[in-house]
């Protein structure tokens, strides 16, 4: 191919000295955003979230997809000043390693997002609810962030606690992770519980070929 093809093929269409658009990739690929979403129960106790961050998470909600469109949800901010300790005496986390009683001393999460609906809870709003939660986490993780959907809490407690003119659904925990979690591939048959060895946090994966039906 002789020099400079493409640039005079360019001009040929657009004209002599036309400029010429470069598309570049802007932030993370979805691929990249999804292996840093992992679940941290640890947090880095000196970093502060503020109200603005729980914000521009809260924000991906007028943009996702809603079941029928009912954009049921509802979003109450809490952060350390604001009654993160009624949070965590209200949740349960590390189900898998009750010998642990996490999260740890020093490392609990002091921001939260509680999310509730304006209407009963059916299988729409379980749809919506699965749809919020991990687009608000993957935003986090785009702003350097990190965070755990929790579900075992008291839901009675909370609503009290806060004030809150609708049920809570679910709780979602945000900071700057302090654990180091790695996936691992797994059998289909073999054990899906998560675990800690030498400090990492390890969470089973079926495999790939594994989850598409033949």
């Amino acid at each position: 191919m002789a020099d400079n093809y493409l640039e005079n093929r360019y001009d040929e269409f657009f004209g002599p000295g036309k400029k010429k658009t470069v598309v570049k990739r802007v932030g993370q690929s979805l691929d990249t955003l999804l292996m840093k979403n992992r679940s941290h129960r640890g947090y880095i106790k000196n970093y502060v979230v503020t109200e603005e961050m729980l914000r521009k998470i809260v924000s991906v909600n007028n943009k996702i997809p809603s079941a029928c469109n009912q954009q049921a949800l509802r979003f109450k901010l809490v952060l350390k000043d604001t009654g993160s300790d009624k949070v965590l005496a209200n949740i349960k986390m590390g189900a898998a390693l009750p010998e642990l009683h996490l999260p740890l001393p020093g490392t609990e999460p002091e921001a939260f997002i509680i999310i509730c609906s304006t209407i009963p809870e059916n299988r729409m709003l379980n749809v919506d609810l699965g749809i919020s939660a991990q687009s608000m986490l993957l935003k986090a993780v785009e702003m350097g962030l990190n965070g755990l959907v929790i579900g075992a809490f008291n839901k009675e407690n909370i609503k009290n606690e806060f004030s809150l003119p609708y049920d809570p659904m679910l709780i979602v925990a945000v900071g700057k992770g302090a654990e180091t979690i790695q996936l691992i591939d797994i059998e289909e048959k073999d054990d899906h519980r998560y675990y800690r060895h030498d400090r990492v946090h390890y969470v089973p994966k079926v495999k790939v070929e594994q989850l598409i039906l033949k």
